[in-house]
């Protein structure tokens, strides 16, 4: 996912002591810009780039397994979309943007430069009917693109086997010959592995920075760049648009460059790039030669600045974030039959937190709105819990990017490119903010050529074509599958068409999502709403790390023991998931007309 800043976002301070013809500019924009720009751009060469990596560093050199390491990367995401709601709030308040900013930079780098330090990768084993079975590596390598000759060895009655996985579920042992030596059935093996458990403590405590850090960065830059600009300013909407290119140029290198690094020297130098950009973004919002003086200062306040007790409960928040990412890997699944109810109370404790808050806010929201105001606003505001009930569907298939879909272009794509070179499997996530470059002014002058002859689809209908677009890209997906060879894996440009549909469906909703939210929601709840529109989307992460886990696939040590039931899989999920976002985004096609009635006249 690719942030969208919109003008309807910052608030507008005054400023109007400046005059905008006496000003130096960047490319016709103030020079605050460029600062600003740097800033962002750094922080999210950083996000993007730590992302890339997470959930193969996960599986490959913790060796989680994939049901643990894609709900380990669904609740990071989720919090990080939740903090920025209550460290916005704080900036509001209390410390101004510019603080938050540089507090949020600083706990980031520390949290990525933690996170290099994994140790050494964990050892895995096997255990068959409660005995453990040594697992011999040959050929390791420690890095996201594994070595070809990688095997994995079982020694299993003083003989090394090696491990096939069947359709069945059951684990095939092959001699040497490969003949079959043993089979043993489903649920009587399982892959565990020998960590530190200091360096998983090590692990959660670097994610629990990064997460609260990124609630004090991520809501209030975009803050600071709405003041550079004065009510009216037509710079303003240019002035966000070269913003979000610092966004996606930022995510384009920090994809490239930190795999590049974590490929060609480890882990370590990969998730250190990160930090070094953490720390360069810190510098461009810390030393700018007074030129944001003027810009996202605190508030004026009586009495004593409360920066370092805010500054203390953040620090003291990252042992409360260990606690519900430990809390995530140690909870069991829900027991077979045991119903939505049943599901619910066997979530980890962060599900039940967002589900319980989603689950119940939303319907409160709308009983207040039609009791407290008018039959109009009710359903405006009616109209807007639909569009952010099916927001959460499309960011949670859209969202497979960073885990299910960085598994499957690990383990079933051949990555190469024209025979030439070969991408890393954390590199073609890069096929999203590419597709933006180049698809969001396509997409911008399709839809102002609609509008001047008065065909613009409505908000409903663009959020109905998103959810069809992102279940068409897992088909397109799907249907490549059907062409791979002995080798299982699908041809690289596939995976790319995959992100092109997924990209352009998200032109169609995320940049409305925000403005629909501030027109269709009654003045005095505005702030809530909003909060609730984060909320989803960090519902939506949540969910898809669940989700993910529907494509979990038995590996020894991060490696699938068969492609072509690894293949199979992946194309079952992905087909049940295209099938329910098409299903679904026929049901809000035809809910279009009664929802554009319920806005009044809301574009």
């Amino acid at each position: 996912m690719v942030d969208t800043p919109t003008a309807d976002s910052p608030r507008e301070p005054d400023i109007t002591h400046i005059n905008p013809a006496a000003e130096r500019t960047w490319f016709g924009h103030p020079r605050p810009l460029f600062w600003l720009f740097g800033t962002e751009m750094w922080e999210r060469f950083g996000y993007y780039g730590m992302r890339a990596l997470l959930t193969l560093y996960l599986t490959k050199h913790f060796v989680l397994g994939d049901r643990a390491s894609t709900g380990l990367y669904g609740g990071y995401t989720a919090l990080v979309y939740l903090t920025p709601l209550v460290g916005g709030l704080l900036a509001d308040q209390y410390l101004g943007s510019k603080r938050a900013v540089r507090f949020g930079a600083l706990m980031m780098a520390v949290g990525y430069f933690t996170l290099a330090f994994g140790g050494a990768p964990a050892k895995p084993y096997q255990v068959i009917d409660g005995q453990r079975y040594e697992v011999v590596v040959e050929n390791f390598r420690d890095a996201p693109t594994s070595d070809p000759n990688e095997a994995r060895h079982l020694i299993y009655g003083g003989e090394k086997l090696t491990m096939r996985g069947n359709g069945d579920g059951s684990l095939s042992l092959l001699a040497a010959n490969g003949q079959e030596a043993h089979r043993i059935a489903a649920g009587h093996f399982s892959e565990q592995a020998e960590h530190n458990p200091l360096m998983l403590m090590v692990l959660l405590i670097a994610l629990s920075l990064v997460s609260v850090g990124n609630g004090f960065f991520k809501p209030n830059i975009s803050t600071m760049v709405g003041e550079l600009y004065q009510q009216g300013d037509r710079r303003r909407d240019a002035g966000f648009t070269i913003f979000y290119m610092g966004i996606n140029t930022g995510s384009i290198l920090g994809q490239f460059l930190c795999a590049a690094f974590a490929d060609t020297i480890g882990w370590p130098a990969g998730l250190g790039l990160a930090g070094v950009a953490m720390l360069i973004s810190y510098a461009m919002i810390s030393f700018h030669g007074g030129r944001l003086d003027a810009y996202g200062n605190p508030p004026q306040r009586e009495g004593r600045d409360p920066a370092l007790i805010i500054y203390v409960l953040a620090i003291l928040a990252v042992p409360l974030f260990y606690f519900l990412f430990q809390n995530l890997m140690t909870t069991e699944k829900a027991a077979p039959g045991a119903g939505f109810i049943g599901y619910l109370a066997t979530l980890p404790l962060m599900g039940q937190l967002l589900f319980g808050t989603f689950i119940v806010s939303v319907p409160a929201i709308l009983v207040w709105s039609f009791v407290k105001g008018s039959r109009k606003e009710g359903e405006m505001m009616l109209a807007a819990m639909v569009l952010i009930v099916f927001n959460v569907v499309f960011w949670t298939l859209f969202e497979q990017a960073g885990s299910s879909l960085t598994l499957f272009a690990d383990r079933n794509t051949d990555r190469s490119v024209f025979g030439l070179f070969s991408l890393s499997a954390p590199q073609t996530q890069n096929f999203n903010p590419l597709s933006i470059v180049l698809l969001a002014p396509v997409m911008s002058a399709l839809w102002g050529w609609l509008a001047r002859r008065g065909w613009e689809p409505s908000i409903p209908i663009k959020f109905s074509v998103a959810l069809m677009g992102v279940g068409a890209g897992f088909l397109f997906l799907v249907w490549g599958s059907t062409f791979v060879g002995p080798d299982y894996k699908v041809g690289l440009w596939w995976l790319a068409g995959l992100y092109v549909i997924h990209s352009a469906a998200e032109l169609c909703i995320s940049p409305v999502g925000l403005s629909m939210i501030t027109k269709l929601s009654i003045a005095r709840v505005v702030g809530l709403m909003m909060g609730v529109w984060f909320l989803s989307i960090s519902v939506a992460q949540y969910v898809a790390g669940v989700v993910a886990q529907f494509a979990s696939v038995e590996t020894v040590g991060g490696q699938v023991t068969n492609l072509k039931v690894s293949l199979d899989t992946y194309t079952h999920t992905f087909t049940t998931i295209a099938l329910v976002a098409i299903g679904l985004g026929v049901v809000l096609f035809l809910l279009s007309w009664p929802l554009k009635k319920w806005m009044h006249g809301v574009q």
